[in-house]
């Protein structure tokens, strides 16, 4: 399986009282990682084919260790499982410097149409692109 990687540069914005990147901000490099992914599908959010956009139903980040400012971080991306309205987004962000995971998780994506404002079935050409990437079901610097 293949996986996607892009890498972000940690601010100053994102370090909290603590001197280490919030915890909050690891949910948002993630979701700018996803974001990168897709767009090298072909996609965006608000539109993987089908008219279907995607809205987030759970996430989950285990942290492993302290990031700060300036670290730049390679997070890998896959998805790993596609079925009916939902598929789950899995990331592993890792510190290029020492090689260090500093944090691993996923997002639980649902498909969406945001003007009947309902849950809506993942198209079949984004199940299609997304394995024909992955080569079985998700890898690229852009």
């Amino acid at each position: 399986m293949r996986k996607f990687k892009t890498t972000i540069v940690v601010r100053i914005d994102d370090i909290n009282y603590g001197g280490h990147m919030g915890n909050d901000r690891y949910l948002t490099f993630f979701h700018e990682a996803r974001l990168r992914f897709f767009k090298v599908l072909g996609f965006s959010e608000m539109d993987i084919g089908d008219g279907t956009s995607l809205t987030q139903a759970e996430a989950f980040i285990s942290y492993k260790a302290e990031v700060f400012s300036g670290d730049r971080l390679e997070i890998g991306v896959f998805i790993d499982q596609i079925s009916g309205l939902r598929f789950r987004v899995m990331y592993e962000m890792t510190r290029e410097s020492d090689k260090k995971i500093v944090a691993h998780g996923y997002t639980l994506m649902v498909g969406f149409d945001y003007q009947l404002r309902k849950a809506k079935k993942i198209p079949q050409v984004f199940k299609q692109k997304v394995e024909a990437y992955a080569g079985d079901i998700v890898n690229e610097n852009p």
